[in-house]
């Protein structure tokens, strides 16, 4: 065991019974974003550099440090290679799909939902991997669409409430801001900058950086000594134009309208350069001091910057490894267990098993088979240890009556049954 290869520091195996509850969260996602109206998209995770680059932004820690980037070998020697990269998150490959598709063409919005793994070069901790899972949806179209709208911001919302009330998380937390657009930004921007130059001496390595390259990150520093500095920069809020003031006041209304509980925070911005006007986290106090669960805002003008149409956007993403660990730790799913473990004593009994099992699968239930060189015994004490509710004996008598013993394992009860009343039987005890 000690020259055997492991998985990739970073990485990490989900294995059962954990899956579980990973398959309970993307069964929930899928029934309630059809409601709705959400399809779903699937995009390569491997895309061209350039997208990122030019979503994202090159200033932002993950292009510039947690990318996992690298040239691909051209073709032919007088060729140059091209800079591919892991996608780092999904909004950008989603919206590079909208226009690569024409997707504006079709009618209406646009509402997209996905699930899968992104990579980012970073230390693990608690909830965070190299390889990690999202979940997230986008609604993007033209403004003629609507697609600017408040109520397309609150629908979003309101939908992540449902989610998380409908998987038994309680005690969350939704913060709420807005970060301006193209018209008021560059104002906050060098108000920001202004105020940070008598201060940022004083302030960590990381906020000395950002207040040259994204001064916008400073405000999402955690580091304790930086905050007392930070509560005293100008606010967001104070620099919104009228436009930009009025369609945050009315997320707000609807938003209460709707009894989705909401608290402002000035300091919430989010690392991606394409965000606009409304910003969103929703927070759990299970993840300790990263408690974000998911978080997301509008992208009104990332369509252009990639050379595509003017196509407003809003859209969020889930952490699924955090969302998964939050409900483990405030809700818990119980793992389905198998129905019935098929026992067959004797030779030859392993074909019947084989049979009775596929009749059973195809009525829905759950069905484990043993083998036939077990004893009764150890047959019993394996479906036991399996989690089986049911033993099914089969031997061949049973195989030539038609007559089986199914022994409910919880109680010890054991009664006899024909094999076209089994599932009835097995379904009809909870």
């Amino acid at each position: 065991m000690a020259n055997s290869i492991r998985a990739v520091r970073g990485t990490r195996d989900l294995l059962p019974p954990e899956t579980e509850t990973w398959n309970f969260v993307e069964a929930a996602v899928r029934d309630l974003f059809r409601v709705y109206n959400f399809q779903e998209i699937r995009t390569p995770v491997l895309e061209d550099l350039q997208l990122f680059q030019r979503s994202v932004g090159e200033e932002t820690d993950i292009v510039s440090k947690e990318m996992f980037a690298w040239e691909d070998r051209a073709r032919a020697q007088s060729e140059k290679g091209q800079w591919l990269a892991l996608r780092p998150e999904n909004t950008a490959g989603v919206v590079r799909a909208y226009i690569e598709h024409k997707l504006w063409e079709r009618p209406g919005l646009q509402r997209f939902y996905y699930i899968g793994p992104q990579f980012r070069r970073e230390r693990p901790q608690k909830g965070r991997y190299r390889q990690f899972y999202q979940i997230g949806a986008e609604v993007i179209g033209p403004s003629a669409a609507g697609s600017e709208s408040p109520s397309v911001d609150v629908e979003l919302l309101e939908m992540l409430a449902s989610l998380l009330d409908r998987l038994g998380i309680q005690g969350w937390n939704l913060n709420l801001n807005s970060v301006g657009c193209a018209n008021d930004r560059p104002i906050y921007l060098q108000a920001l900058r202004d105020a940070l130059k008598d201060v940022v001496h004083a302030m960590c390595v990381d906020c000395q950086r950002r207040a040259e390259t994204n001064p916008l990150r400073v405000l999402d520093c955690k580091v304790p000594e930086d905050q007392p500095v930070i509560e005293k920069l100008p606010r967001m809020n104070d620099y919104l134009d009228a436009s930009c003031r009025a369609h945050f006041a009315e997320v707000q209304k609807i938003l209460s309208a709707v009894s989705v509980p909401f608290t402002l925070d000035h300091r919430l911005v989010r690392g991606l350069d394409y965000y606009t006007r409304t910003a969103f986290e929703f927070t759990h106090g299970a993840l300790g001091s990263q408690n974000a669960i998911l978080g997301g805002g509008r992208y009104d003008g990332l369509s252009e910057s990639l050379g595509g149409p003017p196509a407003p956007g809003i859209g969020f993403a889930i952490g699924e490894d955090r969302l998964v660990m939050t409900l483990q730790e405030s809700a818990g799913v119980s793992v389905r267990p198998a129905d019935v473990y098929v026992a067959p004593l004797g030779a030859g009994m392993n074909v019947h098993a084989a049979k009775l099992a596929r009749e059973l699968r195809r009525q829905g239930v759950a069905v484990i088979t043993g083998d036939e060189t077990f004893k009764l015994k150890k047959s019993l004490e394996t479906a036991s240890k399996l989690g089986a509710r049911f033993a099914l004996i089969l031997g061949e008598n049973e195989a030539n009556s038609g007559q089986f013993a199914l022994k409910n394992l919880s109680t010890g009860e054991q009664v006899t049954v024909g094999a076209n009343a089994i599932a009835a039987r097995v379904k009809a005890i909870a």
